[in-house]
């Protein structure tokens, strides 16, 4: 890895007296998978949001591929990849024309179109259900197609909100195989999650918990450093300490 692909420096988003993320400083690298872990409430969903460049920071700075997102937002939009936490396509089309309708939205240039859509279908494992309807589709499948969709326009930054929220361990364990592809073609991904064993599959982690960012550091050094066997043991270790800490 080599560059900064996402860099923080004292991230704050209040919502009137409540702050939703705090004070938060990270850099992800060019082809990382950085996974985002916290409980439901975290600030996990409200930092992405500011990344992407849909929600401005009250205080501090967000860079994404090297543009600033309170003063760049479209030119940050225009080089990201977004998939939400809630699968966001169209049920009443085909998976194809679901794929053709996002081309047009990514402003995907026509005479690439076709390329990129059998692309998206491939790394999907899709090609022979381009014509299925997509409410027909089982969940880790639609999740998938999501994927395939969000990457159309080939971003070099990958934003997955719990990404595989709801879908059975299977699917998911497919889903992290589709992300390795990406990180390894030169793709950053990061990627939002609650389940603390799909942190063992990020380069690194950040724990978030009330807003702030309470660990950092790959899945095996954070475990060595709370003599933790699992990362749920480094979350919960985690987050005593941060208790321990508040005044």
């Amino acid at each position: 890895m080599s560059g900064i692909s996402v860099r923080l420096t004292g991230l704050t988003k209040r919502f009137g007296d409540f702050v939703a993320v705090d004070q938060v400083s990270l850099e992800v690298g060019k082809g990382e998978i950085f996974g985002f872990l916290g409980p439901n409430g975290a600030g996990k969903s409200t930092t992405i949001r500011i990344l992407c460049g849909l929600l401005a920071p009250s205080a501090g700075t967000a860079e994404v591929g090297g543009f600033d997102v309170a003063r760049e937002p479209e030119k940050v939009r225009a080089n990201i990849g977004y998939m939400s936490q809630r699968f966001s396509l169209y049920d009443d089309l085909t998976v194809e024309e679901n794929l053709d309708f996002f081309s047009g939205i990514y402003g995907v240039a026509t005479e690439m179109r076709m390329e990129r859509k059998s692309f998206a279908l491939a790394i999907a494992g899709m090609e022979d259900r381009r014509g299925a309807m997509t409410r027909t589709l089982p969940g880790g499948l639609k999740q998938r197609l999501a994927l395939g969709c969000a990457i159309l326009h080939e971003p070099p930054i990958l934003f997955l909100d719990e990404p595989t929220s709801g879908v059975d361990p299977m699917a998911r364990r497919a889903f992290w195989d589709l992300i390795y592809r990406l990180s390894e073609a030169g793709q950053t991904v990061f990627v939002t999650t609650h389940y603390m064993e799909e942190a063992e599959y990020c380069h690194r982690v950040a724990l978030l918990y009330r807003g702030r960012l309470i660990s950092l550091g790959a899945p095996a050094e954070l475990k060595r450093q709370m003599g933790a066997t699992s990362m749920e043991g480094v979350f919960v270790s985690s987050i005593e300490r941060a208790e321990g800490e508040r005044p």
